[in-house]
C-alpha cells in the first residue's frame, strides 16, 4: 500500500520525494495536487474520504495517508 501511495504522489508530481524525511504533503503540494491525490486515493484504494478525513494531519505523511486508508477500508 505505501509503494502505491507513492507511486500516485509521485504520478501528480514527479519532481518531488515523498519519501524524504522533510517531506509535508500539505505544505509541499498545491491545493490542485491535493484535489488529484484526493482522487486518485478514492479510485485506487476503493475508499471515500469524508470531509471530516481532510484534515492536516491525515495528510502529513505517506505514513498518515496509509492510516486513514487502513482505517476507511
Amino acid at each position: 500500500m505505501r509503494e502505491k501511495i507513492i507511486e500516485i504522489i509521485t504520478e501528480i508530481r514527479p519532481d518531488y520525494d515523498p519519501t524524504s524525511p522533510d517531506s509535508n504533503l500539505v505544505e509541499d503540494l498545491d491545493s490542485l495536487d491535493i484535489i488529484s491525490l484526493l482522487s486518485e486515493l478514492e479510485d485506487a484504494f476503493d475508499i471515500s474520504i469524508t470531509m471530516e478525513e481532510k484534515t492536516e494531519e491525515n495528510f502529513a505523511t505517506v505514513d498518515t495517508v496509509m492510516e486513514m486508508i487502513e482505517r476507511l477500508q
